[in-house]
């Protein structure tokens, strides 16, 4: 896939899709625990930001807000309150920091033998197959307007030329918006009310996180779901964008810049921020992958978090419009990551193949969750860490050590 160049207003335009995409999750997990959505938004541009300054402007990656965090903090806040479940967060900030050292130090042979392609292969179909729930949840509160959107999108990407073909997103925001409009069901009242400027509360207000062990301890076992999601997500923007970011900048450097700006949301009063494959969807069908444009997505958040009226106007977006443009992007993650396989050329008849790609699929799918005391390790987290036993764990089968040429990722062609 070849990336498109683009002029600088066109980056501009993009770039404000981009948000729109990360938009509603962003603002979402903040409002399921407590916190507020013009912090989270503040958080997730600045986070954004710190992570290209590590990684060197190289990757394309967004970091918002995340969904792996919305039980613990909720379970945490309860025992420590909310203060002491924000320096917590810390914890989060520590394992990025040890996973960074790790890789650093071990290079590709760690992630060789952590992670080849039979691993993260299904852990990025995954990724997008298990927020396809989320994407029919809000859908479903009312398919005409869903269908619109999607219909819409659907359209453009397929159709248009120029600068509309670039921008599938926004049309079909525009045109779902514009319809629940007519049908009356916008609520615009939170845009009257809203001031026109306004900073995020937890900077109005900065206070100094009040640092305990208790919650920090309890927040490291947490972290493991997005780091091992992290490398998912890094793996599957390479593919997107034809690079080798594991290469260069090097998954140590962004793993180290995902553990920053984890650390400086728990100093301003945010949640822990994460990749956004919301984000990298939206990159595989506009074929835009420019680092640049997703700075200006960030650029854009920050100027959202202080613009009252502006950010309660994109809330007022009803969920059933977005939930129709994720039904589209969550499926392009999970494309992406068939593809991972194919273009490895994972031998699907081998035993051990056919079963770690197999209980990774359906433990995930299936919303398998293990409960430890407090502690609770489900989803796209469970499965990874399953799937990473079990290729360490499972002997090589007697065909591949006959056939050398076909262990995962090294076929060769006669």
């Amino acid at each position: 896939m070849k990336n498109i160049t683009l002029t600088p207003m066109r980056k501009g335009i993009v770039g404000v899709q981009f948000l729109f995409v990360a938009f509603g999750a962003t603002v979402l997990v903040p409002l399921l625990v407590g916190l507020s959505p013009a912090t989270a938004l503040f958080t997730a541009g600045l986070g954004t930001f710190i992570f290209h300054l590590v990684t060197k402007g190289k990757v394309p990656i967004f970091l918002g807000s995340s969904f792996a965090f919305i039980a613990p903090i909720i379970a945490a806040s309860q025992q420590w309150g909310m203060p002491g479940t924000l320096a917590g967060i810390a914890g989060v900030a520590l394992v990025y920091f040890v996973m960074s050292a790790l890789i650093r130090w071990q290079g590709q042979k760690l992630l060789d033998r952590l992670f080849p392609p039979v691993v993260i292969g299904p852990v990025i179909i995954l990724i997008g197959l298990t927020l396809s729930g989320s994407a029919v949840n809000m859908a479903k509160e009312n398919w005409i307007l869903a269908f619109v959107s999607l219909l819409t999108a659907i359209l453009v990407l397929t159709f248009a030329r120029g600068l509309l073909k670039l921008v599938p997103v926004v049309c079909g925001l525009v045109v779902g918006y514009i319809v629940a409009l007519c049908m009356g069901v916008v609520d615009l009242s939170g845009v009257a009310a809203a001031p026109w400027f306004a900073l995020p509360p937890s900077i109005v207000h900065f206070q100094i996180p009040q640092f305990a062990w208790e919650p920090f301890l309890y927040m490291i076992p947490v972290a493991i779901a997005p780091v091992i999601e992290h490398i998912g997500d890094v793996y599957v923007v390479g593919a997107v964008a034809q690079k080798n970011f594991v290469k260069d900048p090097g998954l140590h450097r962004t793993m180290l810049g995902d553990g920053l700006a984890c650390l400086a949301a728990s100093f301003l009063g945010g949640p822990p921020v994460t990749t956004y494959s919301e984000v990298t969807g939206a990159m595989s069908i506009t074929k835009v992958t420019h680092p640049q444009v997703i700075r200006i997505a960030a650029l854009t958040a920050i100027v959202f978090s202080v613009i009252g009226k502006l950010s309660a106007f994109l809330q007022s977006i009803p969920s059933a419009v977005l939930g129709g443009i994720m039904l589209l992007l969550f499926g392009t993650i999970a494309n992406v990551g068939i593809q991972d396989l194919v273009q490895n050329k994972v031998n699907l008849n081998v035993t051990r193949n056919t079963i770690i790609i197999s209980v990774t699929l359906t433990l995930g799918i299936g919303g398998a969750v293990l409960n430890f005391g407090n502690f609770s390790l489900g989803g796209i987290g469970l499965s990874a860490v399953v799937s990473v036993l079990l290729n360490l764990l499972l002997p090589h089968d007697r065909e591949e050590e006959s056939h050398p040429d076909m262990i995962e990722g090294k076929n060769v062609e006669s």
